[in-house]
């Protein structure tokens, strides 16, 4: 029996159509006009118009003197830490050939694409981890050319930090273009930027248009809304913690879905005073308060096993577990972007530092979809080849199937093959 301390606003289902239409308009402007388009877009809405988009290599070189050492370190940490994750998974994509039956060979083969563009936002703070997310990633998965883009702040050009991590991830280009008009250079190219098979990246509901009018000319990640966690907890969690957690996903947006699935009513309501108690203090107040006050809710459950039926309906970006036995909430819930098992590992850690890949599906797509990794970057291509004798027992199979489907043509391309073979064979004979 579900028992709702606190329940979320119902979201009202927003009227896209300007949002597509603008969209609409950028994108065509830009396959068309280039990077004339390009510049004036940039002028109108971002304020910045330099004489070239692209980050020469001396500013490249420039962004990482303007950082303290220790941020830089910092840095590289969380990147090798992310490499290293996407390496494992990489090592478990592999090559293969079997015969399926005798003189029937199959294969597949794992291709990286030949370019990708990561878009990295940098709107109201510097999205760095995102840099290391969606430039690491594809590099790993041997993605020849990598193309960066984050908007200009105010302005006067991009974040040094992400700068700085674009490069430190490998990143053989790097443009300073915001938003739609950003997504569509990549997608379609301009002057002196080539155009790139694959964009991925996180931003605001026109970049999410942008990446779903283009797809199908590129491909692109996943459609990602405001971030979601939600935490599932037993009367051993600690209150103080939790609330914690909880808010550190509700200051990234004013949309920010939070949910909390108690097995505790008694910690339930802890925690509820809890986060009340820490929005006081809390330096992001202004838009966690909005979030938790808008979208976080709370609700008792009676068992594990409602828990998990509630999570999987939810589906979240993020679930992190705080309960005497978190296994079995990692051995029975099945829709989920990421998991964080056990008091000891934070979201906030698989924002930035712990490894996996933050780029994750919101929204209820976790039913369907995973989040961003190596495989989004890789093709999976299959081949085939037959003995002759094995081709021919496949063709008078192949050539009563297509007359099943009336397909005579198919039915021929069997035919000439069973009459051939079956002449070398009585050749043989």
């Amino acid at each position: 029996m579900l028992r709702y301390l606190k329940e979320a606003k119902p979201q009202a289902e927003e009227d896209l159509s300007r949002v597509r239409e603008t969209v609409r308009s950028i994108l065509e402007s830009v396959k068309r006009e280039g990077e004339e388009a390009v510049r004036r877009y940039s002028r109108d809405l971002d304020n910045w118009a330099p004489d070239s988009f692209k980050i020469t290599r001396d500013q490249m070189e420039e962004a990482g003197s303007r950082l303290p050492q220790s941020m830089k370190e910092d840095i590289d940490y969380c990147q090798a830490q992310i490499r290293n994750f996407a390496q494992e998974q990489m090592k478990r994509l592999v090559d293969f050939e079997v015969e399926t039956v005798p003189g029937v060979f199959l294969g597949q083969k794992v291709i990286p694409v030949t370019s990708s563009g990561s878009y990295v936002p940098g709107g109201r703070y510097p999205m760095l981890a995102s840099a290391h997310m969606t430039v690491i990633t594809p590099k790993v998965a041997g993605v020849p050319r990598v193309v960066g883009c984050t908007p200009p702040v105010s302005g006067e050009g991009l974040y040094p930090a992400t700068l700085y991590s674009m490069v430190a991830g490998g990143a053989d280009e790097v443009y300073c273009m915001g938003g739609v008009q950003g997504l569509a250079a990549m997608a379609y190219g301009i002057e002196g930027l080539e155009p790139v098979d694959v964009v991925v990246g996180a931003g605001n509901k026109y970049v999410t248009e942008a990446k779903r009018q283009l797809f199908g000319h590129v491909g692109i990640d996943l459609l990602a809304g405001p971030t979601e966690i939600l935490v599932i907890c037993d009367g051993t969690a600690d209150p103080y913690i939790v609330a914690a957690d909880i808010l550190c996903q509700a200051e990234h947006d004013p949309n920010s879905r939070q949910c909390l699935i108690s097995l505790s009513r008694e910690t339930a309501e802890k925690i509820l005073r809890e986060i009340h108690s820490q929005l006081k203090t809390l330096p992001t107040r202004e838009v966690a308060a909005l979030s938790w006050e808008n979208y976080g809710e709370v609700v008792v459950v009676d068992s594990p096993g409602e828990a998990v039926e509630l999570s999987d309906r939810w589906a979240p970006e993020h679930l992190e577990v705080q309960t005497d036995d978190w296994r079995y909430f990692l051995d029975n819930c099945t829709n989920y972007g990421s998991m964080f098992c056990g008091e000891e590992t934070t979201v906030a850690y698989g924002d930035t530092t712990i490894g996996t890949n933050h780029v994750l599906p919101t929204m209820g797509a976790a039913r369907y979809t995973g989040g961003l990794y190596v495989g989004k970057f890789v093709k999976v291509v299959t081949y085939q080849h037959a003995t002759r004798s094995a081709s021919l027992e496949i063709a008078r199979v192949c050539e009563r199937a297509a007359q099943y489907e009336n397909m005579p043509a198919h039915g021929i391309s069997c035919r000439v093959r069973i009459e051939k073979y079956e002449e070398k064979a009585g050749d043989r004979d």
